[in-house]
């Protein structure tokens, strides 16, 4: 059984590990800053999930007051289809629910056919909308 609970600073290196073999980073992401924004902003919605003691999967999710987004979902390949993405996506969809949130948006590279289908078969569809992005610094590389 997985266990899913709040992210704690001892978990950074399995998490970054589970990241990097879900091809999730990139190298103008750096996946420690993203950890260490997160923890400023809401990180009781930073969930990971364990199995004896391993981490097997996690989910980044916040709310602004207007939209709900989750990123950094992820399960280790080794542990999908076991139904951990879906037992995750539900319990950060419920804490999201719990802040009053009313709509959850998700972001998924356009070539990544089988998180598409993971998240259609969740009950995901396509919004009518383009996805803009501005960085608002130089380098997400560098530190804050």
């Amino acid at each position: 059984m997985m266990q899913i609970r709040q992210f704690s600073a001892e978990d950074e290196d399995a998490v970054v590990d589970l990241w990097v073999a879900c091809g999730l980073t990139r190298p103008w992401n750096n996946p420690r800053l993203d950890i260490e924004r997160k923890l400023r902003v809401q990180p009781e919605l930073f969930l990971v999930g364990e199995i004896d003691g391993m981490i097997v999967a996690s989910a980044m999710g916040g709310y602004d007051g207007h939209r709900g987004w989750v990123n950094y979902l992820a399960v280790a390949p080794s542990r999908r289809g076991q139904g951990w993405g879906r037992l995750i996506m539900a319990t950060v969809e419920e804490a999201l629910r719990a802040t009053g949130c009313p709509k959850l948006n998700l972001q998924v590279r356009s070539d990544n056919t089988a998180a598409i289908a993971f998240y259609e078969a969740l009950g995901y569809g396509s919004d009518e909308v383009v996805s803009l992005g501005k960085r608002l610094k130089t380098s997400s590389l560098e530190p804050e």
